[in-house]
Order: C-alpha cells, then structure tokens, then sequence
C-alpha cells in the first residue's frame, strides 16, 4: 500500500541532471535497497521529464520543462508522477509542481496598429487599443503601459486595472493635419519580473484631411517679358498653386478669371492642371505692348475653395529676321593657277529687321585660299593664296551672315567652287632607277620589267605615255635591243641576249603626260644579263678528230706518277658555269692512268712493265658545273716508246697541204714589208722634221753633222747672270718646257714658247731678251721699253730687266713677214707688244721662252716651226 504523496517543486528550464529532491530520505529507505527493489518512475503522459538516481535515491531532471508549454497560461502547474517499489510492490505518488520564472516577454498580437482620425475630431475622444500577453504568471506577467510623449494623445490605464483586455487611446488637443499628417506613437507594456522585460507596438495615427484650406499662388502678381515672335505653344509662365489639404481638397484647377478679357483668352491659353501659360496666337510689339491675364486656382472639396493672381505679360521687340546671303554671280571653275585677287563670286545681303538687327558682317572659314572683299551690302569672293588642284580639286566655302541684333541672327550659305586642273605636274615614276635581271637566251618578246609613272594631274595631264630615249648600245640603236609599250610601260626584250657578247647595258625611259605643253621625266632603267650555261667546254689541247684520236707518247721507262700530258679546255660561260672538272671516262687499262679533277693533268698511277701493250686508248670527258651541266671530250692514244725523241708523229694529223703553207708565207713577208716601210718613213720624217728646227733656230748641227754651232739661249742667259748657276743645285739638269703666253689687248692669240726650268733659282726677277725689234730698228741700242709680264695672279713684275737687244743684220735671211694675214687691229697690237700673261710658270723656275708673233704649228714636241723668233730669259721665283 502507498503512503501521502510526496510533493516536490521545481523551476522551469533547469538542464538535464539538476537536483529535485531526495526519494530515498523522504521515505526512509536506504538507497541500496530502492535499487535491490527495482524501484522506478512512472508517468501517465508519456513523457518523462524527471527521472530516479538509484545509486543515491534522488529525483533528477531528466529533461528540459517549459511551464508554458506544459500548463500554458494556468496559474498552477504540477507534475504527476508514481514510484513503483517491488518486493513487496509499493506505489507512492509523486507531486512535483514547476515554478515560473520570467523568461517570456510581453507581446502584442500586432507590432503595428494603424489609426485614422479626422482632423475634425473633438478632444476627449477614445481609440481602443488591444493590451499586451504575456505567458508568464504572477508578477512575471504585464504589469504597467508606457506611451511615448505625445501634445495629442495619452493612454487611459482604468480598464487595464480593472482587468479589461482593452486600453484606451485619449485625444488630448485638436488635430491639423496641414501641420502633421501622420503622429507616431510608442506604446511599451512592462512585466514584473526581476529583471523586467518589455514589448512594444508601433501606433501610426494618420489624420484625415478636411477641406479647410483654399489655394494660394507662390505670387500674386508675375511679371513676364516676351518676345514679339514667340510661336504658338511657346512658355509663357509656369503658375503655381498650393492647397494644404489633401486628396480632392487638395486638387487644383487653372482657369482664366471672369476679369480676363476676351482678346488674350484668344492669344494665350492656360493648362487647367499644370497651370502653364502658353502663346496661343500672334503676337504684335507694334500692336500691344503689354497684356494683363487674370488666373485663379480652384480646388475639388465638398466646397470648393478658390485663389487668384495677375500675370503681366510685356512684348519685347525681337530681332526676328535673319539676314540673307543672295549668290549675284559665280565664276567657277577656277583654274589653279589663278593669281592671287581673282574674283570667284559675287554676292549680296539683305535683313528684314531694322537699326542694329539690320547691320549685317559676313565671313568664311578661316585656313582657305580665298579672302571676302565687302562695299556695302555687296560682297566679292576673292582668291588670296595658291590653288593646288591635286591637294583639294573643289571647296565648299561657308559664307555666314551675323546680324549685330541681340541675339545675332545668322545664316549661311554654301559656295562650291571647283578648282581646274593644269599640267603643272610631270610624271613620277615609282622607283628612283629599274634595275633588271634577264637570263640570257631569252625567249624575244619576253616581259623584261614594268616601268610605272604616276601622275597627280588629272584627264589628259594625267594620261602617261612611254618611250625610249634614242641612244647607242654597241653601235646599234636602243630599239633593236629593247621595246616598251607606251600606254602600259611594259618593256620588252627584242632580241635574244648572250651574255658573252653583252653583259649589261641600259637604257633611258622618258614618261610624257597629254598636257599641253606636255611634261616629262625620265628614268635610267639597268638590264643585267644573266649567264647561263649554254657553252659545252672546248677542248684546246690535245684535240681529236672523228676519224683519229690524238697521240701522246710516254717512255718504257716512265716511272708512278708520270706526267702524260694535260688537258687544256676553256668553257665560254662565266661563273660556275665556267668551272671545269675533267673525268676519265675511258681507258684500256683502267689502272694505268688518273687524271686530276680541276687541272686535267693525266698521270701514271705505276710504273710500265716490259710486257706492257705499245698504247693505250683514254676518252677524257670535260664537265662544266652549269645546272644542267654540259660536256666535250676527247680521244688520246698514248704510245709506248723507248725515246721520246725518236718517236715520229702521226703525219696525217699535222703535215699540211703546200698551198697552206704558200699563204702563211706571202702573209708574213707583206706584213714584215708594211711594217719595215712605216718604220724608215718615221725615222726619215723625225729626221727631217729635228734638221728643219734647228735650222731655224740657227744650230748647224743636224742629225749629226757637226758644224759651228751658235750659243744657245742658255747660254745667252748664263752669260747675263753667271752667279744663277752658283745658286742651282750640282748635277741638276735644266730640261725644256713649254708654257703659255698670252697677250692682252687687241693681241689675243694664244703662243707656246720652249721654256727651260729648273727648281733652283732663287731670285723673284723676270729677264727678259728680245733679239728681235720692229721693223726697220737696227743697232744695239734699241730697246724695247714699257714691257710687263704677268703672273696668273695678275700682279706686275715691277723688277723688270731687259739684258739685251740685238737686231738682225740685214745679211741674215728674214722669213716673209705673215702680218697681211691677221686683220688690222692684230697687227696692230702685235706692232705695241701688248703685255704678257702667264697661265702656268713654276715657282723657283729659269724660264728660256721662244716668242713668235704669228701663227704656228705644234711639231711633235709642241715647239712652233714658223715666225720671227724672240728669245725671252725670265727667272721666275
């Protein structure tokens, strides 16, 4: 049988294992014997959230209890268990109450309540409110409301405390919802717990609108300056109306006013919801200066409401017109080389508007060859630079005309002047010079190169035609080498070339346009021909014939190594063409003999036996290196002999006929003949030619035949100055020159003296003789005076010294004098003597000059054979 009940009390939320009470001391039973007795746990729910420790006889929490969700909102809340002990059974019944605690806060069924409250409403009214839950009980649950501070609202607590569900929401001061539309409210609701806890709800009060207030414009009055032409539709003003109060109160509607007269209900309109004011006709400075528009606002209340304003609307006379540009003439097209000033076109300008709006100023785009020239409103389109027709071959010019109104006014008008084109342009050919590369044996006709010229003219300036400048290529003409095609400048092989005979040559391409007068350049166009290998190599050495092979002979004795003999082959190409290879291709006894591959030097590779044969048959081959290659060979038969000497040749390859033999001869002996007879001719000519100067200049000695001979011109002059010998260097030899005199004046003949120089002298004094005196002078005392002679710097020789003067005697042969064939004033001057000048003398030089005063022929040592004769010494320094 089962005792009292034990009772036991427990706090929510304890955790697995907290300590309920003891079982074992409350029945006075050892804890060993509760496990002895299998005593456990019963519980009609069927969830266990206590459990028994055997071990010490104490109630644990087994799981974690939630008041709420076991007793939700009772005030009590108790846990019925039975502790089943067996042998014998003993049941005791189990109270355990679970103890609140504050761990729920309060809420309200809604975070957010929502009021509306006519501005109209009195103070005093009441708006309920649902109170906050709070699962919690005792003093753990709601305790007291708070209410956020509010010149509107409080919260009436009476019903709260006298247990209503119910609060009371109390409108302390009248609503205006034109200054506050919507109030906002915090109510809070505070438990009792330790420490308390709180929940809130939003309260949003939106007041509703009344019609209480009218509209009102942000100005009674507006002011407006408008332009005379102002189109229909233009903007005048934008009027704006208020109404504070909402919804269809606070609806505006724009209507001209009864006080609006009917002529500007007809120029102007005014939208009845944007409340703009627009032109809805034409307006007239001229006509009205000003307008007056009454407009009043209305709203859309039970009763409506109404605003009114002036709008003061001034025409402002506008510059409305904008000047135009009218095109009198046009000169077009212009050619490029057009001087500067050349009129293009001719314009006016007109403008509707009057005072500054009429003034009117043009202009073109700046950068452009051409420049405006203005009398009053007439205007000229002049050029003022350079036309190139290939940089813009048209323009199209911009002519803006401003008006000085404000705004300006502008127009504009396009101008297109082409510009015509001229031949000022030759042709320009692509590459600076062509060269061409053509294998010989060329196919005729084949395309050698294209030669391109361009040209920047236009139609017929710029039509290029091609030619070949006439010239020599060997003698032929350039045309019977090379052709070109005068329209394309296609240049075509005529003939076949062969690089043997011509290797390389050119020709000049000259391009013409159509122009008048025609342009043109030319252009230097290199043709190089290519060999190629179209020679087989020419055996010059030994040759064959069809019918014998060429013979060489070797003797018994002829040791490893032996020297045959050498093929000797030219081939007529060039480059690796030309190289040659020589090959046996054949021989009797193969072992016998090699021959070397570039030098064709056949050998013997052993010695000759006593039984060797008595010949040996070789066919040597000769292969150029050309691709493909060519070839010639030869047939040799080498005969074995004791003596070399003693061999005789074969006769039939070498014995000639007699009348070969015959004509070699007769050649030779004319040959030697012609030879012979030049040769005495020239002796005897030379000969002749040395007697007859040295008669002339009175040497008696003459291809030797020694006779008296008279003093040189050295002589003479080593006579006049002995101590120049004492200043030249021993063992120099003074040998003959030839300088060139000039004569100034009306003596303008060139003469060629025989000079004697040498590189000794030290003075800077000219010495001059002169054995010859004009006509008719005799005796020693004649001297030519006032003579100067003229280095190539044109200065005078102040230090001028004549030595002698000798006359001819009359005994002395004279040459008839040659004077008649110069013409007067020649004789003339030769009479004067005109000055000297030298064009060539040597510094340090002795000067033995030879003048003759008429013309002269240059023998063979340039000396002049003809004349009267005037020995003339100079020392040159």
């Amino acid at each position: 049988a089962a005792g009292g009940p034990l009772r036991y009390s427990v706090r929510e939320e304890l955790p697995h294992g907290a300590f309920v009470g003891s079982v074992a001391s409350d029945l006075g039973v050892d804890p060993r014997r509760l496990a002895a007795r299998g005593a456990r746990l019963t519980s009609g729910s069927g969830r266990q959230y206590l459990e028994l420790e055997l071990g010490r006889g104490a109630l644990l929490v087994r799981e974690r209890m939630d008041r709420e969700t076991l007793c939700e909102l009772n005030p009590t809340c108790f846990l019925s268990l039975e502790l089943v002990i067996e042998q014998p059974i003993e049941v005791h019944n189990v109270e355990v109450e679970v103890l609140d605690i504050n761990d729920n806060a309060p809420r309200f069924p809604r975070q957010d309540y929502r009021l509306e409250i006519s501005e109209s409403a009195v103070p005093g009214a009441r708006f309920p409110i649902e109170s906050a839950q709070d699962p919690d009980v005792g003093t753990n649950s709601v305790q007291s409301y708070q209410l956020s501070p509010s010149r509107h609202f409080a919260l009436d607590l009476k019903g709260f405390q006298s247990g209503s569900k119910l609060l009371e929401l109390v409108l302390q001061q009248p609503l205006d919802r034109e200054q506050s539309a919507l109030q906002q409210l915090v109510l809070t609701a505070v438990d009792g717990g330790d420490p308390p806890k709180s929940g809130t709800a939003q309260i949003s009060v939106r007041v509703v609108d009344t019609n209480d207030n009218p509209p009102a414009f942000d100005r009674s009055t507006y002011t407006v300056s408008l332009l005379e032409n102002a189109l229909p539709g233009t903007l005048v003003v934008k009027l704006n109306a208020s109404d504070p109060d909402e919804g269809s109160n606070g609806d505006v509607i724009y209507s001209f006013s009864s006080y609006t007269p009917q002529k500007v209900r007809q120029l102007f309109s005014v939208d009845p919801h944007s409340g703009e004011v627009r032109v809805n006709g034409t307006l007239d400075y001229e006509e009205s200066s000003s307008y007056e528009i009454y407009v009043q606002a209305t709203d859309q209340g039970p009763v409506s409401m109404a605003g009114h304003c002036k709008v003061l609307v001034n025409i402002v006379d506008a510059n409305d017109n904008a000047p135009e540009v009218v095109l009198t003439s046009l000169y077009s097209p212009v050619p490029e080389d057009a001087k500067a000033g050349t009129v293009v076109a001719l314009m006016s300008v007109t403008d509707q508007d009057s005072g500054l709006n009429k003034q009117v100023s043009l202009r073109i785009p700046p950068g452009l060859p051409f420049t405006l020239n203005s009398f009053k409103n007439s205007y000229t389109l002049v050029t003022q630079g350079k036309l190139d027709h290939e940089k813009a071959a048209a323009y199209n010019i911009t002519v803006t005309a401003t008006d000085s109104g404000s705004p300006p006014l502008s127009s504009q008008k396009v101008i297109h002047v082409e510009i015509s084109d001229i031949n000022d342009n030759p042709p320009r050919f692509e590459e600076p010079v062509y060269s061409v590369y053509i294998p010989e044996n060329n196919p005729l006709g084949v395309l050698l190169c294209t030669i391109k010229a361009t040209d920047p003219d236009i139609a017929e300036n710029a039509y290029v035609s091609y030619s070949l400048l006439d010239g020599e290529i060997e003698g032929l003409p350039v045309t019977s080498y090379v052709s070109i095609k005068s329209d394309s400048g296609n240049m075509y092989a005529v003939r076949s070339f062969d690089y043997e005979t011509l290797r390389e040559f050119q020709v000049v391409v000259q391009a013409q346009d159509a122009g008048i007068p025609p342009l043109s350049s030319t252009v230097t166009v290199y043709i190089y021909v290519v060999d190629e290998n179209d020679h087989a190599p020419q055996i010059l050495y030994p040759t064959s014939t069809n019918t014998s092979a060429a013979l060489e002979m070797i003797p018994r004795s002829a040791y490893a190594g032996y020297l045959v003999t050498k093929i000797i082959a030219i081939d007529g190409d060039s480059g690796q063409n030309a190289w040659l290879f020589f090959h046996l291709v054949h021989t009797s006894d193969p072992g016998m003999f090699r021959i070397e591959l570039h030098t064709g030097e056949i050998r013997t590779t052993r010695k000759l036996g006593e039984d060797s044969t008595p010949t040996f048959n070789l066919t040597v081959e000769v292969r150029d290196n050309g691709e493909p290659p060519m070839s010639s060979s030869v047939a040799i038969t080498v005969a074995v002999v004791d003596r070399v000497s003693k061999i005789i040749p074969d006769t039939r390859r070498h014995i000639k006929s007699p009348s070969n033999y015959s004509e070699i001869t007769l050649y030779l002996i004319i040959a030697l003949s012609a030879i012979s007879f030049v040769f005495l001719f020239t002796i005897i000519g030379l000969t002749v030619i040395k007697c007859y100067r040295y008669s002339l200049y009175g040497d008696s000695c003459c291809a030797g035949f020694c006779g008296v001979r008279e003093r040189s011109p050295a002589e003479l002059y080593k006579q006049a100055n002995n101590n120049i010998d004492a200043r030249l260097p021993h063992g120099l030899k003074v040998q003959p020159h030839f300088i060139e005199v000039r004569g100034n004046g009306s003596l303008t003949k060139t003469y060629c003296y025989k000079a004697c120089l040498t590189a000794g002298s030290g003075s800077d004094t000219f010495m001059f003789y002169n054995t010859c005196g004009p006509t008719g002078t005799t005796g020693p005392s004649a001297v030519m005076t006032e003579r100067h002679l003229t280095g190539q710097s044109g200065q005078s020789a102040q230090n001028l010294i004549i030595l002698k003067n000798d006359s001819i005697t009359p005994n002395e042969p004279k040459h008839p004098n040659p004077d008649w064939r110069y013409s007067a004033s020649l004789r003339a001057g030769m009479q004067r003597g005109e000055p000297y000048h030298l064009t060539m003398i040597s510094a340090y030089s002795v000067l033995c000059i030879w003048r003759r005063q008429e013309s002269y022929v240059e023998d063979q040592e340039g000396l002049i054979s003809s004349g009267q004769l005037s020995p003339v010494l100079l020392q040159v320094r």
